[in-house]
């Protein structure tokens, strides 16, 4: 089995600490939060901050706030980490912590002066840029940054108002799967309309993916659908009511890409909502599956962004900058089976994975619509409460 299909095993089954519940601090600075804002941190006045001019030689430390698996020192497996050599390269110890951010909504969440980097979904990067507690960024500082797409550069999850708050870190699509002995869908409104089991991913933006269906049904309340994440109250209730259609109860609901694969390779599945990776481990395990080729999808991009005052700037810079390196690139890429944002990860381990998401080719971004956070994402996550209850 590749690094690849170990990483996405171990995410699931290894001694990876839990998210928000421990803290692995692989160097030996104080643990994340303990130290005050620097003089050079951004005010904290409720202005917009000034990106950072120039960075410093470090101040020695780095708070690193980080979603599982994308900040790895070797603690699940020896040969997956990259914490280290940033530390070596910089002279920043970084303390760092995991969070889940499907449990990132409580008030009073991520208080800026507390990190100076985090790992962000589109959902918690909005929700950031909303609270004032992410920093523009002075991207001419960071040296791989003009290598990533300028596609993924512009995403309205890592941009607000002419400024460049987040530096995209790694990006999937979603794709319907389906077992060959058990079924043959028609398109993509057979998530709804097919016979179960069908599985979908545990998330509110699952919504966007119905409201797809919609809009190519072209009914009264889809026919409007411009984009599938900026919906109104009517077409997110009736995006919501694709999923509450089964009567017979068989849509479940996945958080863990484990899930996806032990569930087609049981035989408990005949549908799923899932990525082009789950493909291609099911394929390498000689399971009879097979995806949809149909387009528009969804996406999403996940980055990296910068506290509103982190105590130490010059060093969360510096790691904005390594993590857009061709080999920390390579090494998430493989580990988490995503498509990294910078095509020049693509070397290793990591060429099978952007085969999978067509990195570098003119078919890598077309038809996606890549998540952001919803205006109303509080309407979002209310009505998913109700189709997973």
């Amino acid at each position: 089995m590749t690094v690849a299909a170990v990483g996405l095993l171990a995410a699931a089954c290894a001694g990876r600490p839990a998210p928000a519940t421990k803290v692995a601090t692989p160097g030996t600075s104080a643990a994340a939060g303990e130290a005050g804002p620097s003089a050079s941190s951004p005010s904290s006045s409720g202005a917009t901050p000034t990106p950072l001019a120039s960075v410093g030689r470090g101040e020695g430390t780095l708070s690193v706030v980080a979603i599982d698996g994308y900040a790895e020192w070797g603690g699940v497996d020896p040969k997956v980490k990259w914490v280290g050599t940033f530390e070596k390269e910089t002279g920043c110890k970084v303390s760092l912590r995991y969070y889940d951010p499907r449990a990132a909504e409580r008030p009073g969440d991520f208080p800026p002066s507390s990190f100076d980097v985090i790992s962000v979904t589109p959902e918690v990067g909005g929700r950031l840029m909303d609270e004032g507690k992410a920093a523009p960024l002075n991207t001419g500082l960071l040296h791989g940054y003009d290598e990533i797409p300028k596609r993924l550069r512009t995403l309205p999850s890592v941009t607000r108002g002419g400024h460049v708050y987040g530096v995209p870190y790694v990006w999937a699509t979603n794709e319907i799967l389906y077992d060959t002995g058990k079924a043959g869908p028609d398109g993509p409104e057979s998530l709804f309309t097919d016979k179960g089991p069908v599985m979908f991913r545990d998330r509110p933006l699952s919504l966007a993916d119905a409201a797809l269906v919609l809009k190519a049904q072209g009914t009264d309340v889809g026919a409007d659908i411009k984009d599938p994440f900026d919906l109104t109250d009517a077409q997110l209730d009736a995006a919501a009511e694709l999923f509450t259609s089964d009567e017979d109860g068989e849509h479940t609901f996945w958080r863990d890409p484990v899930e996806v694969v032990q569930g087609f390779a049981t035989g408990s599945v005949r549908l799923a909502q899932a990525t082009p990776y789950h493909l291609d481990v099911l394929r390498r395990g000689h399971k009879p599956v097979r995806a949809l080729t149909d387009r528009p999808v969804t996406g999403w991009a996940d980055s990296w962004m910068m506290s509103s005052q982190a105590p130490h700037p010059s060093c969360a810079y510096k790691w904005l900058d390594f993590t857009t390196s061709p080999d920390v690139q390579r090494r998430v890429s493989s580990w988490m089976g995503l498509a990294p944002a910078n095509p020049k990860g693509c070397t290793g381990a990591a060429r099978r994975i952007c085969a999978d998401y067509r990195v570098g080719t003119a078919q890598a971004f077309r038809g996606v619509y890549f998540a952001v956070r919803p205006k109303a994402y509080d309407k979002w996550v209310e009505r998913w409460s109700r189709v997973v209850s």
